[in-house]
């Protein structure tokens, strides 16, 4: 049910010049029992001045006296006679003036950008008309040479999500896919077989490059000693021996009684 626009004023009013009970008052304003017998009281509300709903159209003469007559009845709103305005119907997005100059700049930018668009659809995207459109699209417009492509997001002409949702409904209609940029690790995995490697390159292997890596580092001969860098030549004649001592040293004890024995 509809309320009054000041429910507080009105039930004053209501107290001060009706005889309407407590529950008729409450319920037509929306308000509690024990806060209309409050106003009554002088206990809320003091010093509000109360409004009339007879004066703005909200409750009629009639009313009141039938719902005075009978303590049961409720009161209703009444209709209003002023007509309410009619709802817009949906067309092409309306544009303010002060942003009509930057829609050849739009248009341009789509035209270019997305040309499956169709001429309706940039019509309804940015409140424009198809001959404006098709002077763009064959550059005859009077102010061709003025006009520079530009993003209608960043124009403010339309919102990002209503322009990839048309984006979207031209290409599926047109039958283009996009497809899927390749992966960097398959590219990697790619490039790594043509190209070498640089000295001090590193490459991260990953799925089955890495399980290659991983299986032919298992196969591998493990071997005792790094790689230096030093060749055989360089190294001393007494090496061997130095070698074999830090063996004994580290080597635990079961080792060396297995070696006596």
């Amino acid at each position: 049910m509809a309320h009054p626009l000041m429910p507080k004023a009105t039930a004053v009013w209501l107290v001060e010049n009706t005889a309407l009970t407590f529950e008729q008052i409450a319920e037509f304003c929306g308000l509690h029992n024990l806060e209309v017998q409050a106003i009554a009281d002088d206990e809320v509300a003091m010093g509000m001045q109360g409004l009339d709903p007879t004066a703005n159209g909200e409750l009629t003469q009639e009313e009141i006296d039938r719902c005075i007559a009978d303590p049961s009845a409720k009161l209703e709103m009444a209709k209003p006679g002023i007509p309410l305005p009619k709802a817009r119907q949906k067309g092409a997005r309306y544009t303010p003036v002060s942003k009509r100059q930057d829609r050849p700049d739009a248009i341009a930018w789509l035209v270019k950008s997305h040309p499956e668009l169709s001429d309706a659809q940039i019509s309804k995207l940015i409140g424009t008309t198809k001959p404006t459109i098709n002077a763009i699209r064959e550059r005859t417009h009077w102010n061709m040479p003025n006009i520079k492509p530009q993003n209608p997001v960043a124009l403010g002409l339309c919102n990002s999500a209503d322009l990839e949702k048309v984006v979207a409904l031209a290409r599926a209609k047109a039958g283009i896919v996009n497809e899927p940029a390749e992966q960097p690790e398959a590219a990697a995995n790619t490039d790594k077989n043509h190209t070498p490697l640089k000295p001090g390159e590193v490459i991260l292997l990953k799925g089955e490059a890495r399980a290659e890596r991983e299986r032919a580092l298992e196969l591998e001969p493990e071997s005792p000693f790094s790689d230096t860098g030093v060749p055989d030549a360089a190294i001393p004649e007494h090496a061997g021996s130095v070698l074999q001592n830090a063996e004994d040293v580290f080597s635990t004890p079961t080792e060396k009684t297995a070696n006596d024995a």
